[in-house]
């Protein structure tokens, strides 16, 4: 008796996302701390700088916005990248792909489910800021909100991406001082871009995050949309996009 091979998924199927989308929710709700790490921590750390800089609210004005960016970005990384990882290492993620699903439903599977986190997230974060911290923002507190969900999108996929090559948990940490740490160095956080060494401006300007710094500071500083914000916006999203399609390629059934 002749077999055949199980016809190749769809690149991508709404409902097959959905449900993926839907497993991933429901895991995440069944793990207080997990919940608590991305929700919780970015506002207890902003809370905690704003009161660091009781004495100086200028200061806090001034780098708030700022991190508002890269709480998020930093938090969706770490959990997506470990969440990632468990699911290969358990066995879950073979099983999954033996099933007629999709590397692209996967993918987007978890990057809808860890947006929609990040949505609640980036609200709860961008609310107590200015309205309980008095972040001051010169532009409309929406724009940071978009900002900051764009963020924690591309913490997301560069959490999905850097997976595909952890053996470990403990790997997947690691990733973090490779992945995050330059950017966050390079961001023009504590140096100004262009004050930098030419070299490091120069590298500065093809990391993602510079742009998120970027555009949270363009809210800070104006009323209207401006050019520069968009720009920024608009190469936030490309890298989150770009991340998560390099996600897809780069994904493997399990752990050797």
């Amino acid at each position: 008796m002749s077999t055949h091979p199980s016809p190749t998924p769809a690149l991508l199927s709404p409902a097959r996302t959905l449900a993926t989308a839907a497993r991933v929710l429901r895991q995440i709700g069944h793990d207080a701390r997990t919940v608590a790490l991305l929700l919780l921590v970015p506002v207890v750390l902003i809370t905690l700088l704003r009161y660091v800089f009781d004495g100086s609210p200028r200061v806090f004005d001034a780098i708030g916005a700022s991190l508002l960016g890269i709480f998020p970005l930093i938090t969706m990384f770490l959990v997506t990248s470990i969440a990632t990882l468990r699911e290969r290492t358990s066995g879950t993620l073979e099983r999954l792909l033996a099933m007629p699903l999709g590397k692209g439903d996967l993918i987007a599977g978890y990057a809808l489910a860890f947006g929609a986190v990040a949505i609640v997230q980036s609200l709860l974060a961008t609310a107590v800021s200015v309205w309980a911290l008095g972040l001051d923002v010169i532009g409309s507190p929406w724009l940071l909100l978009l900002v900051a969900l764009l963020d924690a999108l591309l913490g997301t996929a560069l959490g999905l991406f850097v997976s595909a090559f952890a053996a470990s948990e403990f790997q997947a940490v690691q990733f973090m001082p490779a992945v995050i740490f330059p950017q966050l160095l390079l961001c023009g956080l504590f140096v100004a871009r262009d004050h930098m060494a030419p070299v490091l401006e120069a590298l500065s300007n093809v990391l993602p995050m510079s742009y998120a710094v970027d555009g949270m500071n363009e809210v800070l500083r104006h009323t209207d949309i401006t050019g520069d914000f968009v720009r920024d916006v608009l190469i936030v999203a490309g890298c989150a996009l770009l991340v998560l399609a390099l996600g897809a390629a780069t994904l493997r059934r399990r752990t050797a």
